[in-house]
């Protein structure tokens, strides 16, 4: 069609019924006529390219558009279908486009320039409000997305930071908040402990019971770590039976108390896996506290110190060092 062609009767009620142009007035759809230019586009043809200058608001009368992000391969994010428009948005942001918009299959469409796009806005209150309607449901959907995105960010940020067996934190979360605990707690003057703990013959199990036995006294060993720590203090397993103990705002004595009662609470345990019980769990401790001058890799060197003790003194026992004396302890049986 030319420029001012009259439109097929059939598209030009599609225009009035659907769409952008919905409600407008039949004189404003008729002048709209003699200011657009009627295009014929064949598939492949870019309209709009993501990142570019736009100076034209589309109107599709016939065909498929498919819209990407980047290049046309694959399922598109989206497909505009006849009486919808494209390009609207980067005119009224005067911004370049936000996606590229190609022909999917051969296209007719009607090309509203800069000029005739806010001279519709100016003189049609239906094109306005549609205008609005739509942006506004655009808008909608970007947050819909949003929101799934950051729940989905969030999803691997726990898979990252998280054992996939016990469901404890792990290595990665420990090396990422240590040093700030420590940092924050030597600012504050307050005290800060740590205690690794490992789990006593454990191999014992694996060999003679098997690896799903012992993945299950590794559950039920976090388990009764969450029941029997406080709020405050925190667990992450960092190897196959090694955990590392964190205890906020808590001196020696505190950490050692807390140790021991997790100690006392392993003990306690009564495993049984598929119906065959399991030989009694226990685990040895090694308890630090932080030294005034000390980072968090001298405080975990000084657990291991004393977990290292506690297993080659006989295990299921809490040995500490305390830095200040340089003394050593043990309690436990």
């Amino acid at each position: 069609m030319a420029a001012g062609e009259q439109l097929p009767e059939a598209l030009e009620d599609l225009l009035l019924q659907d769409g952008a142009l919905q409600g407008v007035d039949q004189v404003d759809i008729a002048e709209l006529r003699q200011r657009s230019q009627p295009r014929r586009v064949q598939p492949g043809e870019v309209l709009l390219r993501r990142g570019e200058a736009n100076t034209h608001m589309y109107v599709l009368l016939e065909g498929v558009l498919r819209v990407d992000l980047d290049q046309p391969e694959g399922e598109p994010i989206g497909r505009v279908y006849p009486g919808a428009t494209v390009g609207e948005l980067s005119l009224l942001a005067h911004s370049t486009a936000t996606a590229s918009v190609t022909a999917e299959t051969s296209v007719e469409l009607l090309a509203v320039d800069e000029n005739t796009f806010y001279w519709l806005v100016a003189r049609s209150h239906a094109f306005a409000l549609n205008l609005l309607v739509t942006l506004a449901q655009r808008l909608q959907s970007s947050n819909s997305a949003a929101v799934g995105q950051l729940s989905l960010r969030r999803h691997f940020e726990r898979v990252a930071l998280h054992d996939a067996l016990t469901g404890l934190h792990n290595r990665r979360w420990l090396d990422d908040t240590l040093p700030r605990l420590v940092q924050r707690h030597r600012y504050a003057k307050q005290p800060f402990s740590a205690a690794v703990m490992d789990l006593d013959h454990f191999k014992r199990v694996n060999d003679g019971f098997g690896h799903a036995a012992g993945d299950y006294v590794l559950v039920a060993i976090a388990e009764t770590a969450r029941l029997n720590l406080r709020p405050t203090d925190l667990i992450a397993r960092v190897g196959g039976e090694e955990f590392v103990l964190l205890f906020p705002q808590t001196g020696l004595a505190g950490a050692v108390r807390a140790a021991e009662r997790l100690r006392e609470a392993v003990a306690a345990c009564a495993l049984c896996h598929q119906g065959v019980a399991l030989p009694p769990a226990s685990a040895s401790f090694g308890v630090a506290e932080l030294g005034a001058n000390e980072d968090y890799r001298g405080l975990l060197e000084r657990a291991d110190r004393a977990v290292y003790r506690a297993k080659t003194n006989g295990r299921n026992q809490t040995q500490w060092e305390d830095e200040s004396s340089r003394e050593d302890g043990k309690a436990g049986r």
